[in-house]
This record gives C-alpha cells, structure tokens and sequence, in this order.
C-alpha cells in the first residue's frame, strides 16, 4: 500500500487531504504539533505529535513509517500576524520546513507535496494568475512560502528531491459528509467569520477595505473549495510516483468573487441579511487574486467541482451550525 506523512495533518486542509488519500487507497499517517491542529480531526490513521522544526521527531516518524511521499501542510497561514511577527514565520515555514527536507534526504524519501500560496505573487501585474508570474510576495507569510519554493528548487537540483508544488488561491468550505471542518484560533479567515455572523446573534461581519480597484471596491478572491484541494493532493502523490523533478501548479478556479458578494452568498445561504460593518485595508492584501489553473487541468487532470460560491458557502454553513 501506498504511504504518505501529512504534516499539518490535524489541520483545515490537512485533514481533508487525510480523507482524501484515505479514500484513494493510500496508508495516511497525520503529523502536527496539535499547536494549531485538532486531535479529533485525525480520523484516518495514527497521529504522530511532532513538530516539523524537530529534526529527531522528524527522523522518527521518517524511519518508522517509511512514507512513499510527503505532504507537507505544516504553517502558519495568518497574513495579518505574519506582517505583525514576521519571525515566526520565518522560523516556523521556513526553517521547518528546512529541517523537515533535511531529515526526508537523509532518510531515502525524496518525494513532496508542497503546500505554497498564491501570496507569493504578491500585487498581480496581470489577471489571471498563471504559473509563470512573477513572484513578488508583499506580506512575510508570502515570503515565508516563496522561501520554500526556492528550497526545493535547490534541493532538487542539488540532491535530486522531486515535488509537487500547489499553489492555492482561497481555500473554503467544509467536508461535505461533516466528517471535519474549518477551525482556527484566533478565526481570521473570511468566510467563517462571514458564516459565524449569519448564524450567531450579535456578531457582525467587518469589510476590510473598499476602496480597492475592484468591481465594487472590495478585495476579489478565487475561492476553491477545499475537497477540491484535497482531490488535486491525491492527483499530486500519483504523479510524484512516476514523473521525477519539481512541478508547480496552480489550483484556484478562474473565477474571482468580491467580498460583497461572498456576503450575498451568505445571505442566501443563511436566509438572512449578514450584518456588515467596513473598516480599513488589512496590512498585505492584494486587491485581487484570481488563478489560471488550466496547467493543473493539462497535467494532473484535475478540474474544481465544488468551488462555486454557493457550494462552498453551503458546505462551510452546515459545517458550522451542527457545531451550535
């Protein structure tokens, strides 16, 4: 049986990577720290507490389970804390992820599933995004990942490591079964705190900016529906099994939604008017980040399913009201 290490196993796109290859047929072994991972979402197979910047963890968990390949989720994903501590970032992402290559060499493992961002493009100089534009990061969590990438490009080089390098446009939504969801403390992502504001009397959703050169003045999003991520992990694994080298791809939907319109989508949703408040840019938003992922499509054969707006909203609203 095929056999992959998730770090970050216990996190939002972890998890459902997990259920994922689970359902391919693949052994899933989840490693995390639990600092920002839940124990009760590692539900197909064993859970190895670890931290990625452990070497001897690390190296542990490497020669008991002799993974097939690696999938590495393991990060800080927060922009706004990134630009407020950019050391943490630079300590978790990068030099984690670092230590965890190191230890994959020396171990015989030579295959990765990189989770990177589209935030390592920083402000597009055109639209849509494909593969070839230039990286220019404006935030240290862009940075952090950007810093990765030319890692396993040198590595690759040097020591002959082979990858799948996926960079994501704006995850969203939940595991339709139920089965795991999106949690995060604090919640800094855009649509739970939609949600959240739908479902919950008193809370109101804030705006962050509208004076952006956008359609309506809010900030533009490709969102992709996370089973859709996680069937693009799956179809990564595969090809690292027979196609050596570094790949990189995309994996948004072409499709850009403003935040405006995520709250009429909630609204729909939820059949009820989102309550909204506006307040000023966050530190390290683009005004608008929408993917060409045809590269994705060629190649790995995957195309976005569930990634309209409404679908992931839907997913990402029942998640959350069985958890009332």
């Amino acid at each position: 049986m095929k056999t992959v290490l998730v770090t970050g196993g216990a996190g939002y796109i972890g998890s459902h990577c997990c259920k994922a290859f689970a359902g391919a047929g693949w052994s899933v072994i989840a490693y995390d720290n639990l600092s920002r991972g839940w124990r009760d979402a590692v539900k197909w197979g064993p859970l190895v507490e670890g931290d990625v910047g452990d070497g001897a963890a690390v190296a542990a968990a490497l020669h008991q389970y002799r993974p097939d390949v690696v999938a590495h989720f393991a990060a800080y994903a927060y922009v706004g804390e990134s630009v407020e501590r950019p050391e943490l970032y630079y300590r978790n992402n990068s030099f984690g992820t670092l230590v965890l290559l190191e230890e994959m060499l020396k171990a015989g493992v030579d295959k990765l599933i990189f989770s990177s961002t589209c935030a390592s493009y920083g402000v597009p100089v055109r639209s849509p995004i494909d593969e070839t534009h230039p990286q220019s990061p404006i935030n240290p969590y862009g940075w952090s990942k950007f810093i990765i990438e030319r890692m396993v490009d040198n590595l690759s080089d040097a020591h002959g490591l082979n990858a799948v390098v996926l960079r994501y446009f704006n995850a969203g939504g939940c595991d339709p079964d139920g089965d795991v969801g999106e949690r995060h403390e604090p919640e800094t992502h855009v649509i739970p705190l939609a949600v959240d504001a739908a479902i919950r009397s008193g809370r109101v959703f804030t705006i962050n900016g509208t004076d952006f050169d956008t359609r309506d003045g809010t900030a533009v999003r490709d969102y992709v529906h996370v089973t859709d991520l996680a069937r693009a992990h799956v179809l990564a694994g595969e090809k690292l099994l027979h196609d050596p080298g570094v790949h990189v791809y995309n994996l948004g939907t072409g499709t850009g939604t403003t935040v405006n319109e995520l709250v009429d989508a909630v609204s729909r949703a939820s059949g009820t008017r989102l309550p909204v408040a506006y307040g000023p840019r966050r530190a390290g938003d683009p005004p608008a980040l929408v993917a060409a992922a045809g590269k994705a499509a060629r190649e790995l054969g995957w195309m976005p399913e569930q990634s309209g707006i409404d679908r992931i909203v839907e997913t990402a609203l029942a998640w959350y009201r069985r958890r009332l």
